[in-house]
């Protein structure tokens, strides 16, 4: 069996169906769900599962960023280009391999 990169969320291959996720709904959200399926071409199933997981990623990928005013943004900069302290943990850091090599 190739080694193959993890799959984005959402993205799994179809023959590991072993958990279940079930919930209730309006009439007419389900109504809603099944014609946009159909539209794209999906199931149910799919369609829920895969707008689920890229609503997922959008909600964790904002955890990863933040925006700054301008003053804000130029005091973090500054604090980027500031040359670095000398940091007996950071060098013991630097001086190990990278654990890709």
């Amino acid at each position: 069996m190739k080694d193959q990169p993890p799959a984005r969320a959402g993205t799994e291959p179809s023959d590991d169906r072993s958990t279940v996720i079930n919930f209730r709904a309006p009439k007419r959200q389900r109504e809603l769900v099944d014609r946009a399926a159909r539209v794209a071409g999906k199931t149910r199933t799919e369609f829920i599962l895969e707008a689920s997981c890229r609503a997922a990623e959008e909600v964790l990928l904002n955890q990863r960023l933040f925006s700054l005013d301008d003053e804000r943004y130029r005091a973090f900069v500054d604090l980027l280009d500031a040359p670095v302290q000398p940091n007996a943990k950071l060098q013991a850091l630097m001086g190990r391999p990278a654990r890709w090599k």
